[in-house]
Parts: structure tokens; C-alpha cells; sequence
């Protein structure tokens, strides 16, 4: 059986400890949001469901950075070393001089040794590139996080994507070249797409200079464009057990390239967010689910 090489233990064997992200919000937006190239944005998305209550963009970064770490101090009681993590929306969807001065101030902190910057891959070009390269070139963890989703161009339509996939490879292959730490984030259950499907993406993704990858489950979330459509079309969802997720994921995971590193495999969103629609699969926290899922890897 083939083993699940986590992204914590990468952190550990190249910089001898655990890191822990701390999430703030730097007030951005998303061009899938704004106009520029749709408005409400994907069609499964609610921000506010996948990012803790601790980080708002009407608080400064530091106080974000400050409450984060007293959060993460309580509840991860060995964590000891800490890198910023941009996620909420397109954390590159600014001009560069705009994410020069973000970015640096988070890395002023004097407890955090890196970002993690969650966007898009329609959102970088050279230039915002260059930037990460520069900070990780001046001795900062850079981590780049692309939200890929599918790679089926038809799926990335159907959800109001506003990309292709050929333009994530671009993004991907670009970070690549400037030796940028990265991870691509992948959804199962897109509708459309069917059980084989989803397994022949483990094929495509090797094919991606990715250090690691991000899976969740589709969880339908309240107020979505995609709970109507999950309601309207329900025979386009393939709803995952628990039971079988787990088999599915340690058979993805066993033909993924053995260089990737797995960030997550599952996702977790507060239950009130979540769509009385759709039958979930209870409280389990993600530690007890990746104990799971290594039981079964053997």
C-alpha cells in the first residue's frame, strides 16, 4: 500500500519543525466577484464557511496575527513556529506595489517566518511572481496555494470557474520555474463529473510540478448558487459516503506521483453553514478522518 506523506511532515524534514498557518484577511477580492470577470463568485462558494471567526479585513494584520497565534497557542500546544497564510478570496488580486506592502507587513511580525498565499491561477503574472521569489530569495517561506478545483474544463464551466484548466497548468508550471513552494486544491462531487472521472484527475495531477495538493469533498453550502442547483439536479452529485470517500481517497492517493505531499484530504465546515440538503457526515474533526484514512493506506 502507499504511504500518505502529509505536508506537515515536508515542513518538518526541511525546516526541522511544524509550521502553523495562521489565517488573516487582507481584504481582497476575487475578479469572479467584482465584475471583471463575474459576480457572487463560484458557484459552491461562502468565504465566510472556510475561515475562522478570529480574522476580519476591518482588523490590522498584526492584531490578526496576534489573535491567531493565541488561538493556534491553545489548541495546537506544540506549535512554536508560524507562517501568515492569505487566504480568504484572491490573495494576489491587487497591483504589486499593493501586495508588496501586505505581504511585508505580515512578515514583520516577529513570530511569523512566512506566507502562504491562496489565489487563483488567473490572478499571477511574472511580475507578482517575481515578487514571491524575491521574498523567498531574501530567506522567507514562500508557499503558493492555487484553488485548481477540476480539470475538466466542462466541471470549471458548470460552477462559474471563470478559468480553464489549461490556464492553471500555466500558473502552476510559471510558480514552478522559480523553484515557488506550492499547492494545488482539487473539490470531489463537482457535479458532472462521475466516479472514474474524478479518479483519472490523479493521472492529470501528476502531470503538474505541484509540491502538494489539497483535496476537499463537495459540501453544499447554504445560500449557494450550487445548493439550487443541487436541489434542482441531485442525479448530477455523486454524494460520497464516509465510508466511501475514504476508499476512494486511499486508492487517489496511491496513484499520485510519490514526491507529492498531501496538505488535506477532507474538508471541515461549521455545521451552520451547511445545507440541510444534503445528508453529511457528522461531527468528526479532520485528525480523526486522517486517522481513518491511514488505518485503511495500511
Amino acid at each position: 500500500m502507499a504511504e500518505l506523506n502529509s505536508f506537515v511532515d515536508y515542513f518538518r524534514k526541511k525546516y526541522g519543525a511544524r509550521l502553523q498557518k495562521v489565517v488573516v484577511d487582507a481584504g481582497f477580492t476575487c475578479p469572479n466577484r467584482d465584475g471583471t470577470k463575474g459576480v457572487g463568485g463560484c458557484s459552491f462558494c461562502l468565504n465566510d464557511a472556510f475561515h475562522p471567526n478570529y480574522c476580519t479585513p476591518d482588523k490590522p494584520l498584526f492584531q490578526q496575527i496576534d489573535e491567531g497565534i493565541e488561538f493556534h497557542t491553545v489548541r495546537y500546544r506544540h506549535a512554536q513556529r508560524y507562517i501568515a497564510y492569505f487566504q480568504p478570496y484572491s490573495n494576489t488580486y491587487a497591483p504589486v506595489e499593493k501586495l508588496r506592502e501586505l505581504y511585508a507587513t505580515a512578515l514583520s511580525h516577529p513570530l511569523i517566518e512566512g506566507i502562504v498565499v491562496g489565489t487563483r491561477p488567473d490572478c499571477v503574472d511574472s511580475e507578482k511572481l517575481d515578487l514571491l521569489q524575491s521574498i523567498q530569495d531574501s530567506g522567507k517561506i514562500v508557499i503558493v496555494e492555487y484553488g485548481i478545483e477540476s480539470c475538466y474544463n466542462k466541471t470549471l464551466e458548470r460552477i462559474g470557474r471563470g478559468h480553464d484548466f489549461e490556464c492553471a497548468r500555466k500558473a502552476v508550471e510559471e510558480t514552478s520555474r522559480r523553484g515557488l513552494t506550492q499547492c494545488a486544491h482539487f473539490i470531489f462531487g463537482l457535479p458532472g463529473e462521475s466516479l472514474s472521472m474524478m479518479m483519472d484527475e490523479a493521472q492529470i495531477i501528476n502531470t503538474l510540478p505541484v509540491t502538494a495538493v489539497k483535496f476537499h469533498q463537495l459540501q453544499i453550502i447554504r445560500g449557494t448558487r450550487m445548493e439550487k442547483e443541487f436541489a434542482a439536479h441531485r442525479e448530477d452529485f455523486h454524494e460520497f459516503t464516509l465510508e466511501e470517500y475514504l476508499d476512494f481517497m486511499a486508492d487517489f492517493i496511491g496513484r499520485l506521483r510519490p514526491d507529492i505531499y498531501i496538505d488535506r484530504f477532507a474538508g471541515e465546515v461549521p455545521p451552520r453553514y451547511l445545507s440541510p440538503l444534503q445528508k453529511g457526515w457528522g461531527l468528526i474533526r479532520y485528525q480523526e478522518l486522517l486517522a481513518m484514512l491511514r488505518k485503511r493506506m495500511g
